[in-house]
């Protein structure tokens, strides 16, 4: 029992710690440093913490050269597209919105998975994914504003980062299933990094880091080590014990610890519109995540 309150803490501290990023990391962005600048230096720094703890904790080894194809891929998707476009996204959007259309990530999975790997779906299934979309598109919409609108264009991004990030969860999966997580992550965001150089090398020459405040450091070292090497690691170890579904659900407390972050600070208002359209989106999220026992099981219940 206290290994299991253990795994779940550590995967609440994880919502947490993603949670406050769309409030910390959009205090860093623009006035300090532009988007593509930030991603570089938190994939450069964060590849060399996963290779030091790799080297302290792992002597595994890639079994095959073609996989090196697929760590190359997965960091298309989630590390130099997903940082790229979640990044530029959250400049330009508010945090809260950021982090309730990134709840739509399980739904996006599901329905790839089903395109990618003819994974069945039922209709609860089905629903769930209409109520769930319905959910994103009104509380984008929900704002009365134009394409041309920043804000609008945010959570566009957003919601292209959360597409990419499903397209890597669902590519990522044969190769968690043959190696540690800490061998994958470190491989992919490698190959990430190496990716993001020709979009960050040249603004991050531009950044005054001299001129930076001591709270600007300090969100800077929060995104490196927390949103990136610790939670990774976090949910590496809870993957060592639970499956993907129990470690997805929790991404759901992102937008709850979003919210009360920014309302606490006085970055946003509470508004009932936003609660609804987010609620949508969780029973859509419920919805999709029900599986029916096996008759087998039924029958011994």
């Amino acid at each position: 029992m206290n290994k299991t309150w253990q795994i779940h803490g550590a995967l609440a501290l994880v919502g947490l710690i993603y949670g406050a990023n769309y409030v910390i990391a959009k205090g860093v962005m623009p006035n300090y440093m532009s988007p593509n600048a930030f991603i570089l230096l938190r994939a450069t720094v964060a590849t060399i913490l996963f290779w030091i703890y790799h080297a302290f904790t792992s002597n595994e080894k890639v079994l095959r050269k073609k996989d090196y194809w697929l760590f190359a891929k997965c960091a298309v998707f989630g590390v130099m597209g997903n940082q790229l476009i979640f990044f530029n996204g959250l400049s330009l959007t508010s945090p809260v919105n950021a982090s309730i259309i990134m709840t739509a990530n399980p739904i996006i999975v599901l329905a790839i998975s089903f395109w990618l790997l003819n994974e069945k779906i039922t209709w609860r299934k089905i629903i769930g994914i209409l109520i769930g979309a319905c959910g994103v598109i009104l509380l984008v919409l929900n704002k009365e504003v134009s394409l041309g609108n920043d804000a609008f264009l945010g959570d566009i991004f957003i919601f292209l980062n959360a597409t990419f990030y499903g397209i890597y969860l669902v590519m990522v999966k044969p190769l968690m299933q043959r190696y540690e997580p800490i061998t994958v992550v470190k491989w992919v965001f490698l190959f990430g990094t190496i990716m993001i150089v020709p979009f960050g090398i040249v603004p991050i020459f531009d950044v005054e880091f001299q001129e930076f405040p001591s709270g600007i450091w300090w969100s800077i070292v929060y995104v490196i080590i927390g949103t990136t090497f610790l939670a990774y690691l976090l949910n590496a170890m809870a993957l060592k014990h639970v499956n993907s579904t129990i470690v997805g659900y929790y991404i759901y407390l992102q937008p709850v610890f979003a919210t009360f972050i920014t309302i606490l600070i006085g970055q946003e208002v509470f508004k009932w519109e936003k609660a609804l359209f987010a609620l949508m989106i969780f029973f859509g999220v419920y919805l999709v995540s029900q599986q029916r026992k096996p008759r087998n099981e039924e029958a011994t219940n």
